[in-house]
């Protein structure tokens, strides 16, 4: 162990919280999450701001929340100028490398405002969110032309998977039993084998090339935090063999959701649940056919983890590598009628969060379970922290979370936040809502969840006599329901009207601002007296020799 450990910050894209058998799940085991889990600690109230993967991500790398970063969907570049982990750790001379999926779109129109070469290294640095790109995979689209940024597809076809599109043919497609190829876009097809063994499948390329980065990191000895981002279990769900017959209808979890949910009076709400996905996915037999795939690539995931926390125990890495589990958003699969994610329930915008730190300051922490309400962009200030980094509370708006890792000091927040810009979707389609107007935020207290929604009343959960935010309340006249969407409108407000873009500025130089301003500018005074009386010092002592006040 170093004074300076390095930091493994792998993401699962998709996961939901609750399908891993440390928070829960009954019949998907993930022994290797769970002693991952075992020897850190496990959060139980982690929450993204927001329910979709991009502005999740952004949020996650630069340690500020959506409003604050300005990239509110998927594709909306990150701007020009806005600070990210990378660009923190290497003012200290530390590495922040990406093995696998960010969602960074980059600010073409602003880095040629600007006059930055495209081949420049400061045009990689700011295209790919900050990061070192070891490996970069966002995945495709079934249309889509063949990757720049990853390798993943020339791997294929130097394995043999000759095709226009790898990706999708081989990876994300099945074969039925007369030989057809079959795309797992269509969600039919989710319990075929992927047509691809699975050691060269995405998770298993990964994971591989994570292994390499760590082994080149060995010898340029600078230390480092590498993202290891899965692109699964996100759609399309399919699996390689033997991990798409693993699990059968006995092994799923029955829905929750009921028929009041069904009878919201909420416009938006009932627009959620008008959307195609959702409409899918509240049909039984489609949950029947997607979950049994979702779990075998948790599973697959699970055990390709394994096989790199032994290659890390073996190569001695482990002991100076502090280990962080969790996963941009989770996945609604057909609970409370809808699908995919985007809203604020526990299964979409609750994920694990696992950290494992080898130091000695943590033993006194292994195997603990946090009940803390923390955030995505914790991640950011806590992998600062551990190699050594000043805080920047000008620019990071997440909190350090090695005090809890370590046991030193209680952590407390009031309120977790999350945003969601919905303006692209059937949702503000279907309800005719204007870009501007298209926008949601959730408020959490470790109770109390509430979602203003833009034109449109609040939705309101309690958690603690409603744990599985059956029963909207926003609309209760109950004294006690008022009350809290009183407070937690106001809450939002509260949060709304901070300083979130005054980043130019430490706390010194607004210290040093202000005392100039108590000293050097003179406004307001009548005459000398005035200013003796109010300063204490002579006006005199201020003005060139002779002069008088």
């Amino acid at each position: 162990m170093t004074d300076r450990p390095n930091v493994l910050w792998i993401m699962a894209d998709q996961l939901r919280f609750d399908y891993l058998s440390c928070y829960g799940h009954p019949h998907l085991h993930t022994p290797h999450i769970d002693a991952l889990a075992a020897r850190g600690v496990r959060f139980t109230n982690a929450y993204v701001q927001s329910p979709v993967c991009g502005p999740s991500r952004m949020s996650a790398y630069t340690g500020r929340y959506v409003r604050s970063h300005g990239s509110t969907w998927n594709g909306m570049p990150l701007r020009v100028g806005e600070p990210t982990l990378g660009d923190h750790l290497r003012e200290a001379g530390a590495r922040a490398v990406l093995v696998g999926k960010t969602h960074m779109t980059a600010d073409a129109e602003g880095m040629a405002w600007l006059g930055i070469d495209p081949a420049s290294e400061i045009d990689v640095r700011v295209s790919e969110c900050g990061f070192e790109p070891f490996e970069r995979d966002d995945g495709l689209h079934p249309d889509s032309p063949r990757q720049q940024w990853s390798a993943y597809d020339d791997y294929l076809v130097a394995h043999g998977f000759q095709s226009d599109n790898p990706w999708e043919d081989f990876a994300n497609s099945g074969v039925d039993p007369d030989g057809e190829l079959l795309s797992a876009w269509l969600l039919k097809n989710s319990r075929l084998a992927a047509n691809i063994p699975e050691e060269h499948s995405e998770t298993a390329y990964m994971t591989n090339r994570a292994i390499d980065f760590m082994t080149e990191a060995q010898e340029d000895g600078r230390p480092w935090v590498c993202h290891l981002s899965y692109i699964k279990p996100h759609w399309p769900y399919i699996v390689p063999a033997p991990y798409h017959d693993m699990y059968g209808p006995e092994h799923i979890v029955d829905p929750v959701r009921s028929e009041a949910e069904r009878d919201t009076d909420h416009p938006l709400v009932r627009a959620y649940q008008d959307a195609r996905v959702c409409r899918s996915f509240s049909r039984d037999h489609v949950r029947d056919h997607v979950i049994p795939a979702y779990m075998g690539l948790i599973k697959q995931l699970d055990d390709n983890l394994g096989r790199l926390f032994k290659w890390m125990d073996d190569s001695g890495i482990a002991g100076n590598t502090i280990v962080v589990f969790t996963s941009d958003h989770g996945d609604y699969m057909g609970d409370h009628w809808m699908g995919d994610k985007d809203f604020y329930h526990e299964m979409a915008v609750k994920v694990p969060l696992i950290i494992a730190d080898p130091r000695a300051e943590a033993n006194d922490t292994r195997g603990v379970v946090s009940d803390a309400l923390v955030e995505m962009i914790d991640i950011a200030p806590t992998c600062m922290s551990a190699l050594g980094l000043d805080p920047k509370p000008h620019v990071i708006e997440g909190r350090d979370l090695t005090p809890i890792l370590h046991g030193t000091e209680v952590f407390s927040r009031r309120y977790a936040i999350s945003e969601h810009d919905y303006h692209w979707s059937e949702m503000a389609r279907s309800l005719n809502q204007p870009q501007e107007h298209a926008h949601t935020v959730m408020i959490h207290d470790g109770r109390w969840k509430f979602i203003r929604c833009e034109g449109f009343r609040p939705v309101l959960f309690d958690l603690e006599t409603d744990p599985q935010e059956l029963t909207d309340l926003g609309a209760s006249d109950a004294p006690e329901h008022v009350a809290v969407r009183a407070r937690m409108e106001s809450a939002l407000l509260d949060w709304a009207r901070r300083h979130h873009t005054r980043i130019t500025a430490t706390h010194e130089v607004l210290a040093r601002q202000k005392r100039a301003a108590e000293s050097g500018i003179l406004i307001g005074f009548w005459d000398g007296k005035e200013y003796l009386e109010a300063t204490g010092k002579p006006f005199d002592s201020l003005m060139p020799q002779g002069r008088p006040d």
